[in-house]
């Protein structure tokens, strides 16, 4: 397994899934976080603990040197104004990250969220959210760097029997839910996978089983109008 991987926002909800899937795989995890002390677990598992603020860039040059993969797992603020608000978590966040991230680094991947191409939906009264987060992924398909954007559904934790299959879509159009560990899982497999360079993708889960591989199912999308490496 490709590593180091730095997950920032590695000791949020879908991060920490992250991270651990990484380490299950044995991979050199780093996580960043605007508290290292939240990653104790984290730490006592395998992972390296770094803290770091992406609302100022503080802390980001040390978690990022040195690179292979970088995963941008930070869940947003919402507050209308003030440094909790969307655009320093989705947009100027993000942007920090790229420009201090290695030039050589394999794959970025950018966990983003459905309805950010729908201005008019309910979430962008929150500090316009889903504007910063368009916002966002635009800078990560503008980088240059070979990335992954993905969009999941509504977040759940797990499913109520077992694993689901996973549907992957294009167009932001659908609703429906996805399982974090899924996005952690397709985080991973998408650092794994050259076919998952150059994508952006909505997912969600379906009756029926757990894909045997996510090759296929990245196969089955359109590349993104851009340069992509």
């Amino acid at each position: 397994m490709l590593s180091p991987v730095t997950v920032v926002g590695g000791a949020g909800r879908t991060g920490e899934l992250v991270v651990r899937r990484l380490l299950s795989a044995g991979a050199e995890a780093r996580v960043a976080s605007r508290s290292a002390s939240h990653a104790r677990e984290l730490v006592a598992a395998g992972a390296k603990a770094f803290t770091v603020d992406v609302r100022d860039g503080s802390g980001l040059a040390e978690a990022l040197a040195g690179a292979r993969a970088v995963v941008y797992s930070v869940e947003p603020g919402t507050d209308n104004s003030g440094p909790n608000r969307p655009e320093t978590t989705m947009y100027q966040g993000v942007r920090r990250v790229l420009e201090l991230c290695p030039p050589d680094l394999h794959r970025f991947v950018l966990i983003s969220s459905i309805y950010v191409t729908h201005p008019e939906h309910q979430f962008n009264e929150w500090g316009r959210l889903l504007d910063w987060r368009l916002r966002g992924e635009d800078a990560v398909r503008a980088s240059g760097l070979p990335y992954t954007v993905i969009r999941p559904s509504w977040l759940i934790q797990r499913h109520g029997k077992g694993k689901a299959a996973v549907r992957l879509e294009q167009g932001d159009q659908g609703d429906g839910q996805i399982t974090r560990d899924d996005v952690a899982e397709a985080c991973v497999q998408a650092i794994e996978l050259p076919q998952a360079v150059g994508l952006t993708f909505e997912m969600y889960n379906d009756s029926g089983t757990a894909p045997d591989g996510w090759g296929p199912l990245f196969d089955a999308l359109a590349k993104d109008d851009v340069l992509t490496h």
